[in-house]
């Protein structure tokens, strides 16, 4: 049997044929995304499918790897590129059967038990086959890795709120059932035509017919929900990186797990209202707005498409005649009734003049409204005393409470706030990055400033502003970056050099503020190379010696995260840290010895260079007294340690 042809005329290995499999399977799942979801699991679908449309970028360049051609070296790319087609084309069927599931016609608590089990199975595999993808055998991009890592830290979290770790015999009797189920295509046509909305209006445009006969012609079998239900296994993961961390590294943990409206909704929840929906995210709104074109969008959504330069309304095509941006209060108001009436999650913490307590409790804020809602719009005036005096009095508010923070938000302040950034005025410029970070203490409030695409004008503050203005956009990013996907999108901005300088030449509060935001993006490792290229290993040598900095404790605790990166082991055994390092066991704070012996388990890792300097330098005795006293962490670094000065 003659193997397929690549294009460029050299005949393709399994691998190769595994990767173009992959690669359609993605545009088929892309395919089927586009012409919508519904039922009771529309939200795992979409999630899924989401995250499978992500990993395009990255079979491309498997596609294109010149490793991915050579059948002398089919071991790592082959077995990689048959698993990750296996399981795309198990998740394309997984969600054709959930798509098709019929809640109203099947009562079974199992089936739905069944499909949300899948789900897991699918999920955490995805994730497995990910972290264990051979980037180098490949040659992929620094970009596309940032991709794929992104996608990981999504698939992590969603795994986790399905259930704890899963047996790799359950996962693969899982995988292979939904592999060797059959389905019909067909079968998906009335629901796709539902999903496409085309019931009430009896006709069908051109764009709808092509996705309607993207449907038809999938000709892949896929998978029925079989009655077997599989047990789930129990018990929870937590991801954390074992490091000793300075109480002003501490802060209130960012909750990745919080649920969307749609993930809290019961299975026979009513249909929402399509006037109630954003056109762009076609989600329910959040903060109705209308432009120019007498359209209604979610602030945030329709902000960020203006941000990026667009001058046309995104539903009509028709050009704005203006930038202005309403608020439909009525509309806000329908939402938040039918919420209430439908017992759902308001999709906003202001209802009606009132704030929405944690405890369900609300609280009048009515005449607060009307205060902020006129601050916000003066900031937007062209006298620029009124925009200092306006960002001046907002700076103050938003530093008050919580309450400030979410009325500021809901007012539309931080889109307004974020172009202020780039202002020539450097008192409204130190404002106004002040006035982000205090906005970013409410957690809601840390998404709509993404979105107003706020990470480039941060930097360039933290760049160029006054020493206080630097200050705050660092401790900006900090905040920001609590959440995992947001540490990569700041470590690809160029904000690690800006750190980095304002560690070694910032004010004693600018220093603590870089490192505290160095510390958290650090955490993520694709960061650690731009942090050690942008020379923070310098910079954390000089504060270890430094008696002047007051430092010694953030910089061991960046050292430990940085020093199993081979680039900082080279710098660190370059500046010949080790007699530093068993200095500080001898010397420093309970703390300071167990992060040093941590980096010194990683440098005498694989090294008996190192580990016979430690010897040679007269760590045994420090690390002996440190195995007995010292923290349970210091203990088990120690214990480490002596154990390979005793095999040297």
């Amino acid at each position: 049997m003659l193997h397929p042809k690549m294009a460029g005329g050299e005949f393709m290995g399994f691998a190769d044929i595994a990767t173009l499999t992959a690669l359609r399977l993605v545009n088929d799942v892309v395919r089927i995304s586009g012409a919508g979801f519904s039922g009771s699991f529309k939200k795992h679908c979409m999630d899924l499918a989401r995250k499978i449309s992500l990993l395009t970028h990255l079979l491309e360049e498997i596609r294109d790897s010149k490793n991915s051609h050579n059948n002398g070296e089919m071991g790592s790319s082959s077995s990689f590129n048959s698993c990750i087609s296996d399981l795309i084309q198990a998740a394309k069927k997984l969600l054709f059967a959930a798509n098709n599931f019929d809640n109203s016609k099947i009562s079974s608590d199992g089936a739905v038990k069944k499909i949300s089990f899948q789900f897991q199975c699918v999920t955490w595999k995805l994730e497995k086959v990910l972290a264990d993808l051979p980037y180098d055998h490949f040659d992929i991009s620094e970009e596309v890795q940032e991709q794929v890592e992104l996608v990981r830290a999504q698939l992590r979290r969603a795994a986790e709120k399905y259930g704890g770790p899963l047996d790799s015999n359950v996962l693969s009797r899982a995988l292979s059932q939904l592999l060797e189920k059959e389905f019909d295509p067909l079968q998906n046509v009335n629901r796709a035509v539902r999903s496409l909305h085309l019931e009430n209006n009896g006709k069908i445009d051109h764009k709808v017919r092509r996705k309607l006969g993207d449907i038809l012609r999938v000709n892949e079998s896929e998978c029925h929900v079989s009655a077997e239900i599989l047990t789930e296994s129990e018990g929870k993961t937590s991801m954390s990186t074992e490091v000793s961390v300075p109480k002003e590294f501490h802060i209130e943990k960012y909750d990745s797990t919080r649920k969307s409206h749609e993930e809290k909704k019961k299975p026979d929840s009513p249909v929402i209202p399509v006037d109630f929906l954003c056109p762009i995210s076609l989600e329910i709104m959040r903060d109705p707005v209308i432009v120019a074109t007498g359209q209604t969008y979610d602030r945030s959504y329709i902000q960020r498409w203006i941000d990026c330069g667009n001058t046309a309304c995104p539903k009509t095509q028709q050009k704005l005649q203006n930038l202005v941006l309403t608020p439909n209060y009525v509309l806000r108001s329908l939402i938040a009734q039918w919420c209430t009436t439908h017992n759902l999650e308001q999709p906003t913490a202001l209802v009606s003049g009132r704030i929405r307590r944690s405890d369900g409790s609300f609280e009048d804020v009515s005449e607060n409204i009307a205060v902020i809602e006129a601050l916000v719009h003066k900031l937007s005036s062209s006298y620029i005393e009124e925009q200092r005096s306006a960002v001046s009095e907002i700076r103050s508010l938003s530093k008050r409470s919580t309450d400030n923070r979410i009325l500021l938000a809901e007012a539309g302040a931080i889109p307004i706030l974020v172009k202020l950034l780039t202002s020539e005025d450097g008192q409204i410029q130190d404002n106004a990055v002040t006035c982000v970070l205090n906005l970013s203490i409410y957690d809601n409030n840390k998404v709509l400033i993404m979105l107003a695409n706020a990470i480039p004008s941060i930097v360039q503050v933290l760049r160029s502003g006054c020493m206080e203005a630097r200050e705050n956009a660092a401790a900006t990013l900090f905040s920001l970056s609590l959440a995992d996907e947001n540490k990569i999108i700041i470590g690809a901005s160029g904000a690690i050099p800006a750190l980095v300088d304002l560690l070694q030449n910032g004010s004693s509060g600018g220093k603590k503020d870089a490192a505290t935001a160095l510390f958290n993006l650090c955490i993520y490792q694709g960061n650690k190379g731009r942090a050690i290229r942008a020379g923070i290993i310098t910079a954390l040598l000089k504060m270890l010696t430094d008696s002047n900095t007051c430092m010694v404790d953030e910089a061991l605790t960046i050292l430990s995260v940085l020093a199993s990166h081979h680039e900082a082991k080279s710098a660190l055994m370059k500046a010949s840290t080790i007699p530093v390092l068993i200095d500080l066991l001898r010397t420093g704070l309970p703390r300071d010895k167990e992060n040093a012996a941590a980096i010194l388990l990683s440098l005498c890792k694989r090294d008996t260079e190192n580990v016979a300097c430690l010897s040679r330098l007269g760590a045994l005795l420090p690390l002996s007294e440190l195995a007995k006293n010292g923290t349970e962490r210091a203990k088990r670094k120690a214990t480490s340690l002596l154990e390979q000065l005793r095999k040297a």
